[in-house]
């Protein structure tokens, strides 16, 4: 496990448009077709990341309250399942329903997604608003495992304040960190 950090998408970037496999259903899902009337939340996210883990049930409790405020979230795994079969589509569905997610859950099998969203770590998140434009990338909280810091979501929860009260983008907005894409072979970002 290599911490790592999020590269800071620039902000007012479009949303890079998709259609991937949600586990959830065994159903092709598009990003236009699942977006949110204020907003829509992209977290790019695994089953076996050890920050992923610390903060999956605060996580899942933040998207369905956003979700009945009109911001709907969709996670995507991009791991190599070669390499790490506890993320391939069976255990996304299995981690799904053990965590009562109420969003759907995509299987990147290319990584072209998070290639196109420059995404880095998981958990990483990108907070888009109304029209798929980024609004927020960064960080759930301050907390990790083992620091000893209150999970509360807090500046995922300050964004999406400010979003929903179209207020000006939160300033500053720290990277997220974690254990790093796995990437395929040959596919690294360059």
């Amino acid at each position: 496990m290599a911490l790592t950090e999020s590269y800071m998408l620039p902000l007012g970037t479009p949303a890079p448009d998709f259609t991937l496999l949600n586990v959830r259903d065994q159903q092709p899902t598009h990003l236009q077709e699942n977006s949110g009337k204020k907003g829509t939340l992209i977290v790019f996210m695994c089953n076996h990341c050890p920050y992923v883990v610390h903060l999956i049930d605060a996580f899942v409790a933040m998207a369905k309250s956003l979700e009945e405020q009109g911001i709907q979230t969709i996670a995507i795994s991009s791991n190599d399942i070669h390499s790490y079969p506890q993320d391939g589509p069976d255990a996304m569905t299995q981690f799904a329903r053990a965590h009562d997610f109420s969003f759907p859950y995509l299987y990147d099998a290319t990584q072209a997604v998070a290639h196109a969203y420059q995404a880095a770590c998981t958990p990483d998140f990108y907070l888009f608003d109304q029209d798929l434009r980024l609004f927020y990338r960064g960080r759930f909280d301050a907390s990790r495992p083992g620091n000893e810091l209150p999970l509360n979501g807090a500046d995922l929860k300050h964004a999406t304040t400010a979003l929903l009260q179209e207020q000006k983008i939160p300033d500053p907005q720290y990277p997220s960190m974690g254990c790093n894409i796995k990437w395929k072979a040959g596919n690294e970002p360059k």
